[in-house]
């Protein structure tokens, strides 16, 4: 099946749904359709924002999820980690027999297992997916690990759609393993910059001990790298502290102490919640927006 034969759903139309698409540009399935519940929202400007993303996209607005599988060869699961379950058991009340579901959500292994059993049971081919970068630059070709039984055959279709995908050896988890135990240093690192920052902006000794820590590590910057850790966590805390409580519960499933992404989870969603604008701001600026947030 070529590209241009496909017909793909969306369940949850953000950044990575969005980017995809970006990145397909003209050469894309004949059929694209979405349902994101901000659609549904009782708020009149959230509704019309992203009902105009799917129009800038030229995408097809369904008004459920089930309206938006109907008669589609795959389907895109892109929420939040906490929707992630709750999207599996909806879709699998009307999911097309056959068709593929990629489920693409930052969750721990055991959610996932948990998920393929709705979809399985309603005759779909699930796919544990790990997205292991930014969406962007990279779009569509954003390094995608599969793992599973439909694991193959997910690949050759996704392949067909232009995708970045590879396979990870394994049932279904294994994937999203990668990608679990990867975040509790990179989403932990964010954690660990804004704590260090943010106390050291307080002492008034940050410029000092970012200095001493390039002395130590040469070559890292850590100026460069507070300014980014602390506007990925004021961009997308919330949606991190979702996916880092996943985290833990992969610690914790694993038998381990989940401490330090448990805390990770309390920093991300502490100045997500701030919905601060990042702009384009040097580390300072943005530690004083956190801090006098934080104050007040």
């Amino acid at each position: 099946m070529t590209i241009d034969q496909q017909a793909v759903a969306f369940l949850g139309f953000g950044e990575a749904a969005m980017a995809f698409i970006k990145g397909w540009a003209t050469n894309r399935p004949a059929t694209i359709k979405a349902f994101d519940i901000k659609t549904n929202d009782p708020d009149v400007a959230i509704r019309d924002a992203k009902n105009a993303d799917y129009q800038g996209l030229n995408v097809l607005g369904a008004v459920s999820a089930a309206v938006a599988m109907a008669d589609t060869d795959a389907v895109f699961s892109l929420v939040t980690a906490d929707q992630a379950s709750i999207v599996a058991e909806t879709a699998a009340a009307n999911f097309p027999k056959g068709a593929f579901f990629f489920d693409c959500n930052s969750c721990a292994p055991g959610t996932k297992r948990r998920n393929a059993e709705k979809i399985e049971a309603a005759g779909g081919r699930y796919v544990d997916v790990a997205v292991m970068a930014p969406v962007y630059p990279k779009l569509h070709k954003t390094p995608l690990l599969l793992s599973g039984p439909h694991a193959q055959a997910g690949l050759e279709y996704l392949l067909a759609l232009d995708m970045a995908p590879a396979i990870v050896e394994g049932d279904i988890g294994a994937g999203s393993s990668i990608k679990m135990i990867r975040s509790i240093m990179m989403k932990g690192m964010e954690a660990l910059f804004a704590e260090c920052v943010l106390a050291g902006r307080k002492a008034g000794v940050e410029e000092a001990v970012l200095a001493s820590l390039d002395k130590t590590y040469p070559g890292f910057d850590f100026p460069a790298k507070a300014g980014y850790m602390l506007e990925r966590s004021m961009t997308h805390g919330i949606r991190r502290a979702a996916e880092m409580e996943e985290v833990a519960l992969t610690v914790q499933e694993l038998g381990l102490a989940n401490e330090m992404a448990t805390a990770t989870v309390q920093w991300q969603r502490r100045i997500g919640t701030l919905k601060l604008d990042a702009g384009e701001l040097e580390y300072q600026d943005r530690a004083d927006m956190i801090l006098n947030a934080l104050k007040a």
